[in-house]
């Protein structure tokens, strides 16, 4: 019984953990406070509009990139290279402290409001693609599909436990 409780209290543990924060909002949390102050998706500010970054350059190459661009220049690195000189030889603060998952969740926050930005410009000229003030029940809806899943979780459990609770009360009826 109490194997049970603990896998239960593991699996409810990793249900929540799943849902502490996505990477797209991850992403975005690190996109506003480290990266917003030079970069835009669409537009060129101190540094590169970052819109497409994921389709110019490799990921592996982006993570290198933000984890210390002068040592990625000083290693000869031709694009490296050439983006510091086109911005006026300002070098991108080093962020070593980003795990490569971070900046790729970054870089996903990129592509998605890259997307969005660019289809939804103008909405007047296509009326057909204007979303809808609520979102719709889908599959794709990860937290309100966990939350329900582990609704149904508990209920089992709760009747299993009830079923369990019910055999031990028979067991002392029938010794006494």
């Amino acid at each position: 019984m109490k194997t049970k409780i603990v896998l239960f209290t593991l699996l409810l543990i990793s249900a929540f953990r799943s849902l502490a924060a996505p990477p797209l909002e991850e992403g975005k949390a690190i996109f506003t406070s480290r990266c917003a102050g030079c970069h835009n998706i669409n537009k060129v500010l101190t540094g590169p509009a970052l819109a497409g970054v994921d389709q110019r350059r490799s990921i592996d190459w982006i993570v290198k990139f933000v984890h210390s661009s002068q040592t990625l220049i000083k290693t000869g690195d031709k694009d490296a290279i050439a983006l510091y000189n086109k911005f006026n030889k300002i070098p991108m603060p080093d962020h070593a402290d980003l795990t490569p998952d971070k900046v790729k969740s970054i870089v996903e926050y990129i592509k998605s409001e890259s997307k969005t930005t660019t289809e939804e410009a103008a909405p007047f000229r296509k009326p057909g693609k204007l979303r809808p003030a609520y979102n719709p029940v889908s599959i794709y809806n990860y937290g309100l599909l966990i939350g329900f899943l582990g609704a149904v979780v508990l209920l089992i459990a709760g009747l299993l436990m009830a079923v369990q609770i019910k055999e031990v009360e028979r067991k002392k009826l029938n010794d006494q």
